[in-house]
């Protein structure tokens, strides 16, 4: 028998006392697992439930990360996933660990910094070759935990430098106590009872439903209650149209008892994302589930929406109070990884191939009663920045699908003929001295256009031009570098294996100010990547009313332009576009210049991909609810997948609930 010493619990029960134990009953039976599994000599300090995880402290930890396989056998044995930290007692002064890791790792590593957490007990070290920290077979690793009993993490030194990702980094470090008692308790609530009975599943459509906008769905059974995303709609000025339906009573109810399991968030975009620190502002206290990168992003595009607000004399709706405990509550995950979120529910996050970060969401539900696919936004097919979205589901009776360019006119033109399309009007603009404005989403389609205007260029199909990047897009890029796991393999390759990063090639140029704008507004020919990509504010506006009159210049649309926006009145062929000016009285502006639209960039799928993905999908589900999408587009693809497929299709409104069991 394996013997072990616990510090704070020297006694083991087996508990067996009926179906449903509670979370320190579970926890218990637990401990007593884990005694007949860790090795001879490990002084177990705590054994706790943090987040989704099962976190086991250890005074020795090199003892028991001797046995590579040690977690592994947990992990099976408990059927939940396993964390082993250091005793916070035992671990080196932060000084004194920053010189024993710096003696340890070879000096070719190139460490850019050295970051304690401890909440984890976990120091991250970025370096510019991380193999080097990580050492043949972990072996460097080893003998960090060994020395310095931090719990080694290694990262890339990101090639770009962005201000978000250290204020994300210092919104962590601060209250680091709060955050692991913050931990603790979602624990608690995740594994509070054991074995339940699931009978029923039902989802209400709380935004995004024949719309695009605001999206939100609540999933609910006898045992939890889950969000999948909570945006806003940018696009429309009626404040009824804005944000989800929070106010209906289930959700008041819901909310003002504290019974709220979890936000799902399968990507940053503020359709998606952009309402959840509302939450916070009024009492969640729940988590946040979403990828590394989309947590990043996600606090970049809040915080320059409430900014948007500001400036434009609007009350927003939380304020960086509200974005920061966001961020302290928000738990990362890898793709692929499996996590109990709840009781009866397990979570399970599938790259989306539409931004950064972006995700599909699988959530098995009770004991294999009923399996959910939310897409989110994704695209079934490969680009420059990302791979394809990943459809490895092992089952899925009920997916719910994004239809953008759900309609039957919808099919996007091949990527390589787009860029030959985009390439050839702006060379026409360049050689008649005129400058092109690209509006874009500072997420996704920047960088998209990015790469794209780069490698042409570089390779002389693309006449040399300045290539000017002005709103938050840089900020946006620097993430990017900063998760090249993330990115698609070639990309990734151009980044740190040739050292030809396209993001660092000097024909692109970061606007910082607004003399810098005037001074390209009045300059030579050039391209000019702004944002929003609506034209619905940011600096893309500036430029259209700098630009618009003369025939010269080029507006070029990459993006969606949603119903109401000024994007969509330009797409119309409105000549004439009234703007209100800052002393409130309104100015016309002359649309003059050339006006072009370029589907085939949209990290949406088309027609044609989003029936792909369902006939590849077709042999599993029951059921396929058809969501973000204007009105007529997602009844549209509804008829057509249930013509072509028979599967039980439907196109619900908002305020609908859905009964899936």
């Amino acid at each position: 028998m394996v013997s072990s010493e616990f510090l704070k619990d020297n006694h083991f029960y087996k508990i067996t006392v009926g179906d449903n134990l509670s979370s320190e009953q579970i926890l218990e039976e637990i401990r007593d697992d884990i005694k007949e599994v860790v090795p001879v000599g490990a002084v177990i300090t705590e054994v706790s439930f943090e987040g989704p995880e099962i976190v086991i402290y250890t005074r020795n930890p090199g003892i028991m990360m001797e046995d590579n396989e040690l977690i592994k056998k947990l992990a099976k044995k408990l059927q939940k996933r396993v964390v082993i930290r250091p005793d916070s007692t035992v671990l080196l002064d932060e000084e004194k660990a920053v010189e024993k890791i710096k003696r340890i790792v070879p000096e070719d590593a190139g460490i850019t910094d050295v970051l304690f957490d401890s909440v984890t007990c976990e120091v991250t070290i970025e370096a510019k070759k991380p193999g080097l920290v990580i050492g043949k077979s972990g072996e460097t690793l080893r003998e960090i935990m060994k020395y310095v009993r931090w719990a080694p993490k290694v990262v890339r030194t990101p090639p770009i430098r962005t201000d978000t990702i250290a204020g994300v980094r210092a919104a962590l470090r601060d209250n680091t106590g709060q955050r692991k008692q913050i931990m603790k308790k979602i624990g608690e609530r995740i594994y509070r009872k054991e074995n339940i009975k699931t009978d029923w599943v039902r989802l209400t459509c709380l935004g995004g439903f024949r719309e695009v906008g605001r999206s939100a769905i609540l999933l609910q059974t006898p045992e939890s209650k889950i969000l999948l995303d909570c945006g806003v709609n940018v696009a429309t000025e009626n404040p009824n149209r804005a944000y989800p339906y929070l106010n209906i009573p289930e959700m008041k109810y819901i909310l003002s008892n504290q019974e709220l399991d979890a936000i799902i968030v399968t990507h940053a975009h503020l359709d998606h994302s952009g309402f959840i620190p509302y939450l916070y502002k009024y009492g969640y206290e729940g988590p946040v589930y979403a990828t590394p990168p989309t947590r990043d992003l996600m606090s970049l595009l809040q915080k320059d929406y409430i900014d948007v607000a500001r400036k434009e004399e609007k009350a927003p709706p939380y304020s960086s109070k509200e974005i920061k405990e966001t961020i302290r509550h928000t738990i990362p995950l890898e793709p692929n990884d499996v996590r109990d979120i709840a009781p009866d529910i397990r979570l399970t996050l599938h790259s989306a191939g539409h931004i950064l970060g972006s995700t599909s969401v699988h959530l098995h539900v009770g004991n294999g009663l009923h399996n959910i696919l939310y897409t989110g936004d994704f695209k079934f097919a490969a680009s420059r920045l990302l791979s394809k979205a990943d459809i490895s589901y092992p089952r899925a009776e009920t997916i719910i699908m994004e239809s953008t360019y759900g309609g039957a006119e919808d099919i996007l033109s091949p990527r390589e003929d787009s860029e030959k399309e985009m390439i050839s009007i702006i060379n026409e603009t360049l050689r008649r001295k005129g400058k092109v404005l690209i509006p874009a989403l500072a997420v996704g389609r920047s960088q998209e256009v990015m790469l794209i205007l780069e490698d042409y260029m570089r390779r002389g199909v693309l006449e040399e031009a300045p290539i000017f990047i002005d709103g938050m897009i840089w900020e946006a890029t620097a993430i990017h570098t900063a998760h090249p796991e993330y990115l698609s393999k070639n990309l990734r390759s151009l980044i740190f294996t040739k050292d030809q990063n396209p993001f660092l090639t000097d024909c692109l140029e970061s606007v910082g100010s607004t003399s810098k704008r005037q001074e390209i507004i009045e300059g030579d020919p050039c391209i000019v990547i702004a944002t929003s990509g609506m034209l619905i504010g940011g600096p893309s506006v500036e430029y259209f009313k700098a630009l618009a009159d003369d025939p010269k210049n080029t507006l070029i649309f990459v993006s969606y332009q949603g119903e109401g926006t000024m994007g969509r009145r330009i797409q119309k062929g409105w000549n004439e576009i009234p703007m209100r000016e800052n002393n409130g009285k309104t100015k016309v502006i002359k649309v003059n210049m050339d006006i072009h639209t370029i589907e085939g960039f949209s990290g949406h799928s088309d027609r044609k991909q989003l029936m792909r993905f369902v006939r590849a999908m077709s042999r599993k589900v029951q059921r396929i609810l058809i969501c973000h999408g204007e009105s007529k587009k997602t009844i549209d693809m509804a008829s057509s997948i249930y013509k072509k497929y028979r599967i039980e299709t439907r196109a619900p409104m908002n305020l609908e609930t859905v009964r899936l069991v």
